[in-house]
């Protein structure tokens, strides 16, 4: 990736607190509708001397621990549909390797206007139709609906890996808008494939010594917490919760790639 990864980091208390918070609301967010990268990824690249390519690696760390617990508090409150999970899973942790293999040869700017026009696009969907995701009604079955579930695993895995921030977005969008899923339902799928593109990822960040692994198993343990307290809320809540959230979440994440093409 042309970037040095061993450079060593000194971080005061006051620091760690901060990225501390920022992980257990990172974990938090990602465990309702994921996005919590938004929160994450910002928080550590603003630690003095860290490298763009040590932030993406250790907030996949961090990120990882926190999708665990809110994917095994869905799976035990919720009940997610395994026959679509599994595919999605399995096709988005191999996007993901291929993801992050490509970080360092294909410039993130060129997705950015992309990605922007496709959220303001979600958006105004999303919020001209409010009865969208308020019920499961699977557009496909059988064959054609894992099918459709394992390429949606395979693009927004290759995204993650590649670039990261609202992923878990990126997969409820999906789920809803073009699979079918209510909001709670889609959520608790997306956590599954979430843990598995940031496994994805650290298969390629991992050998190539990126991890920062001090730092990022404590901002995986804030993760844990914020992400089980996150995911118990959605479930107690429901769709409409979730769809609230969602669209703040969505709308941050315009903000933000807004601000990122107009500054250049």
């Amino acid at each position: 990736m042309g970037q040095d990864v061993g450079v060593p980091l000194e971080l005061d208390v006051l620091t760690v607190v901060l990225l501390l918070l920022a992980g257990f609301c990172a974990g938090w967010v990602d465990a309702v509708v994921g996005g919590g990268g938004l929160i994450q990824l910002p928080a550590l690249l603003l630690v003095p001397g860290i490298s763009p390519v040590q932030a993406l690696a250790t907030n996949k760390l961090g990120s990882i621990m926190g999708t665990s617990i809110s994917a095994l508090t869905y799976y035990r409150r919720v009940g997610p549909d395994l026959r679509t999970a599994a595919p999605m899973a399995l096709t988005a942790f191999g996007g993901a390797i291929g993801g992050a293999a490509l970080a360092a040869q294909i410039p993130a700017e060129l997705f950015t206007p992309i990605i922007l026009v496709v959220l303001l696009a979600v958006a105004g969907w999303t919020i001209a139709r409010p009865r969208l995701g308020a019920q499961t009604d699977l557009r496909w079955e059988g064959r054609r609906h894992h099918l459709a579930a394992a390429a949606l695993g395979l693009g927004i895995g290759t995204y993650d890996g590649l670039l990261g921030p609202g992923t878990g977005t990126f997969l409820v969008i999906g789920l809803v808008s073009v699979l079918g899923y209510a909001f709670l339902p889609a959520s608790a799928i997306a956590k599954i494939v979430n843990f598995a593109t940031n496994a994805g990822a650290l298969v390629f960040f991992v050998p190539y010594g990126a991890v920062l692994w001090g730092l990022g198993l404590a901002l995986g343990a804030a993760n844990l917490a914020g992400g089980y307290l996150g995911a118990r809320m959605a479930v107690a809540k429901g769709s409409g919760f979730i769809r609230v959230v969602f669209l703040v979440v969505v709308l941050a994440l315009i903000t933000r790639l807004g601000w990122d093409v107009l500054s250049g």
